[in-house]
């Protein structure tokens, strides 16, 4: 099983994160939360992680707002991580991404993001040096920031189904980036990687994930 750590970033911010596997594993991985903070679907994914032989690290990234959320996957939860969410500037969350980075000691660090955490995984990409791979489950942000120059191999999921992410989005960002692989799921929904909402794909999240594990570890072997 994981614990709980405490890291500090750049600026003095000091930040709870959740560890799992241990730091002789052959990958090293941060884990990018949704809106609805480190809870425990995302400590899951962690876990999963290390099953597979990665050294995982997940940032609370609410604590710039709101120590210790975690929220649930209803209407109100949504509300919650929107607002906290928009109260955190993107140049201080990747700070504490790259505190991440720097936690795990390893020469190559991957980094992977679902939701708000798959558009702050391509921010990562671009905006930093820390990751020698970056990997995005549905984020919604990415095609307003798709001209960027990722800095690192990126791999991207898309749900077919997904309102809040439009086929036309998903098209300008192949259009963009020519060389990044992009893979959609025709009949999966926003979310289809996780089990605790109704948008859950199993067929597709398994398909996601093994894609996404083969990337990672093709890109992250030391």
């Amino acid at each position: 099983m994981g614990q709980n750590i405490t890291l500090v970033a750049q600026d003095g911010h000091a930040f709870a994160a959740y560890e799992a596997g241990q730091p002789e594993q052959p990958y090293a991985l941060v884990v990018v939360q949704e809106i609805f903070g480190v809870n425990e679907h995302i400590r899951h994914v962690c876990e999963g992680f290390a099953a597979k032989g990665f050294h995982v690290i997940a940032p609370a990234l609410f604590d710039r707002a709101q120590p210790g959320t975690e929220l649930g996957y209803d209407k109100a939860g949504i509300e919650i991580g929107l607002n906290l969410r928009s109260q955190i500037p993107l140049e201080k969350t990747l700070l504490d991404l790259q505190a991440c980075a720097a936690a795990l000691k390893s020469k190559k660090v991957g980094i992977i993001g679902y939701c708000w955490g798959g558009t702050l995984a391509w921010q990562a990409a671009c905006n930093t040096n820390a990751f020698a791979a970056a990997v995005g489950w549905y984020g919604a942000g990415i095609a307003a920031s798709r001209n960027q120059t990722p800095h690192c191999p990126v791999e991207l999921h898309f749900g077919g189904q997904d309102h809040s992410i439009s086929h036309m989005d998903v098209t300008a960002i192949r259009e963009a980036q020519p060389n990044i692989e992009i893979f959609v799921y025709d009949d999966a929904e926003h979310g289809f990687g996780c089990a605790e909402r109704s948008s859950f794909n199993s067929d597709a999240y398994e398909l996601a994930q093994k894609r996404s594990v083969h990337f990672l570890e093709a890109h992250l072997r030391r």
